[in-house]
């Protein structure tokens, strides 16, 4: 659905200029016509900016359209707390993702910090992703989102509309909430919500419309070159790619009980060193990780009984640890309190924030 639609007027064609010389006329106005209509499309890349209340679904719809994991996603809100770059690449495209932390009010310290993350991670994009759910009202705090990004990337009119600098797309996340009489009134909703480039429903989770969110992605993207290698589908470094994986596992481990004061350090990746025979040790990959919380009272809830908890999140994230240092490793885990530190600037600081 678009609200800047345009037609093409049909221009009269050239009259024909005669031949001249001895050589055949071997290509026609035609021909001419069919090799531009055939040519291939010209390579396309930039960064798109995915903005939204937190926990509308950004990390999830650009892992989906990855194919692989890059953002942790959980239902916990403020679960994404860097901008985390993802990057999708196709023969005639490079997009790279920015999934930023959600807006919202802050809190404490940390929440002040986050804003501020997307304040940056908005500086030079060339496309904005604004996700709003299907199944939830537009409120404040999507308000709040359009007329920060007006003021960034729109000019108003005299008749009070505005003009967006950079394309905006609205990206209906969790469509398959609704049937389909309410999600055609979701549509409309959205569509006199603001003057989109274009409207684009989507259910991540059940990869529903997902090849159309990438095309209209790409085709409001500026031509460009490709920045980074085919393979390459993030730019976290191993250590926090591995934190932010550890991170969500306690998320989904413990519920509701410890959502935002946990944070997570892997503090080095300690690889085996050859012996003095210039053989290879036969001992794993050694990443040694911190996890902090703010009370006392909270290591025994990451801990859990018998270490149950640290258990279960060891194991569930072998696979994945494994493939992203290249080989067996072993996750060491030991839990610290850092006492406030969502408010406290210079542990923040330390923990990366």
């Amino acid at each position: 659905m678009s609200d800047n639609a345009t037609e093409h007027e049909s221009k009269p064609a050239a009259a024909a200029e005669p031949v001249t010389g001895t050589e055949p006329a071997t290509v026609d106005a035609a021909t001419s016509a069919s090799a531009t209509d055939t040519a291939a499309p010209a390579y396309r890349s930039g960064f798109v900016a995915v903005v939204g209340r937190p926990n509308v679904g950004k990390s999830t719809l650009i892992n989906a359209l990855i194919g692989k994991q890059v953002a942790i996603a959980s239902s916990r809100p403020e679960t994404t707390r860097k901008a985390i770059r993802g990057i999708l690449t196709t023969p005639n495209a490079q997009l790279v993702l920015v999934d930023t932390p959600g807006i919202h009010r802050p809190r404490t310290l940390l929440g002040q910090r986050l804003n501020d993350v997307v304040e940056e991670s908005l500086s030079e994009v060339d496309v904005i992703a604004f996700l709003l759910p299907a199944d939830q009202e537009i409120g404040p705090g999507d308000r709040r989102i359009l007329s920060r990004l007006r003021s960034d990337f729109a000019t108003k009119r005299d008749d009070g509309g505005f003009d967006w600098k950079i394309p905006l797309i609205a990206i209906v996340t969790k469509i398959d909430e609704l049937d389909r009489a309410k999600l055609i009134a979701k549509l409309l909703e959205i569509s006199s919500f603001a003057n989109f480039t274009d409207i684009v429903p989507v259910s991540a989770l059940e990869h529903d419309n997902l090849d159309e969110v990438r095309d209209v992605l790409i085709e409001n993207t500026p031509e460009g070159p490709q920045m980074y290698p085919e393979d390459q589908i993030s730019e976290e470094r191993p250590e926090d790619t591995i934190a932010e994986l550890i991170r969500g596992a306690f998320l989904e481990e413990l519920d509701d009980e410890l959502p935002h004061s946990l944070a997570v350090v892997v503090d080095s990746i300690e690889r085996p060193s050859d012996n003095e025979s210039g053989e290879a040790y036969d001992g794993k990959i050694v990443v040694m990780t911190s996890i902090y919380v703010e009370r006392d009272s909270q290591k025994p809830i990451i801990i859990g009984r018998g270490a149950e908890h640290l258990v279960r999140v060891k194991k569930k994230l072998r696979t994945a640890v494994n493939r992203i240092v290249g080989g067996k490793a072993k996750l060491d885990l030991h839990v610290k309190v850092a006492k406030g530190w969502q408010s406290d600037p210079k542990q923040l600081d330390r923990l990366g924030f």
